[in-house]
């Protein structure tokens, strides 16, 4: 039963593993040095981050509760997020409830998404330091990678049920124009 478990943990955790892996929206944090006889060693120079799994803008985004792409199924698909609302209130026309509901959407989702991040932080801190105290067994690493996706998971559906309480504030005309302003249509 501990096999399936993990192979969907991993499952799980791909968007946001691949997002790590990238570190697209921060090249800089990318290090490729040549190993003996040419080879590429892409990962080199990570040694040295407190959390191996986490650059320091990775880190910083989770305690900040930024999205990071985690709810683009919503906001590709005409769902839109409480923080992008905000910046393009007066384009939208927001009416005065419309804006106090959306910022009381938004504070409630940057509450939930740092207290994620900080236990996705830990969550890997764990795991990492079961490598690093050289104490890792397959059991130990299966029940971390179970728990850090977990948290993955419940960080994503976070910022998608704001997505999803946007759509009941807005109107459907501000819900195309939001679109429209972000080019998505």
């Amino acid at each position: 039963m501990r096999f399936p478990l993990f192979v969907c943990s991993l499952l799980c955790a791909a968007p946001f593993a691949m997002a790590q892996h990238s570190d697209a929206a921060h090249p800089s944090t990318v290090h490729v040095h040549r190993e003996a006889g040419g080879a590429r060693a892409p990962y080199a120079g990570m040694q040295m981050r407190p959390i191996k799994a986490l650059s320091e803008p990775q880190t910083a985004d989770l305690r900040a509760g930024k999205g990071m792409s985690l709810a683009l199924p919503a906001e590709l698909n005409g769902y839109p997020g409480p923080s992008h609302v905000l910046e393009m209130a007066d384009a939208l026309g927001l009416e005065n409830d419309q804006r106090l509901h959306t910022e009381r959407l938004f504070h409630e989702m940057q509450k939930e998404a740092k207290a994620l991040g900080e236990d996705i932080i830990a969550s890997e801190d764990e795991l990492d330091r079961l490598f690093r105290e050289k104490t890792a067994t397959l059991a130990k690493v299966q029940d971390a990678t179970a728990r850090a996706a977990h948290l993955q998971g419940r960080l994503r559906a976070t910022h998608l049920k704001y997505h999803l309480a946007m759509v009941e504030v807005l109107s459907l005309g501000q819900v195309r124009q939001y679109n429209q302003l972000r080019g998505y249509r």
